[in-house]
């Protein structure tokens, strides 16, 4: 019985799938409203750095999460991912870095699980249920 938990392509393509789903809809969230992208460039430049970077969250959270839907060099879909979220950390979550929430959890479970997903991801490639296996 145990044996049919034993499935690897599976168990990626799930990864890659609740990953990937997850962090499209944050991407078309931007792409609907890109006033959204007014204040991560304003984030930025408070930060010090240039406010054209803006435009990278399009490619962190549209591009990259595609890649990893499909399967389609998913390693650096999930390297786009994790950069991604390391920036979002940054901008807008570094109070919250070492805090916990109302509930007891770490207050950045969710940006967590993303960051973190998204490295496994990197280790772990797309699995044979993808365009392009790796």
């Amino acid at each position: 019985m145990l044996n049919a938990l034993h499935n690897d392509a599976l168990g990626k393509l799930i990864l890659r799938l609740a990953l990937g789903i997850m962090i499209l809809l944050h991407g078309i969230n931007k792409l609907i409203n890109p006033e959204s992208l007014s204040w991560i460039g304003d984030t930025l430049a408070a930060n010090g750095l240039p406010t054209v970077l803006a435009y990278g969250v399009l490619l962190g959270e549209v591009i990259a999460p595609l890649m990893v839907i499909l399967g389609w060099n998913a390693r650096i879909g999930g390297l786009l991912i994790a950069g991604n979220m390391l920036v979002a950390i940054y901008l807008a979550h570094m109070n919250q870095l070492f805090t916990l929430g109302d509930s007891g959890g770490w207050a950045l479970e969710l940006q967590g699980m993303f960051l973190f997903g998204a490295v496994a991801l990197m280790f772990l490639g797309s699995g044979r249920m993808a365009i392009k296996p790796d």
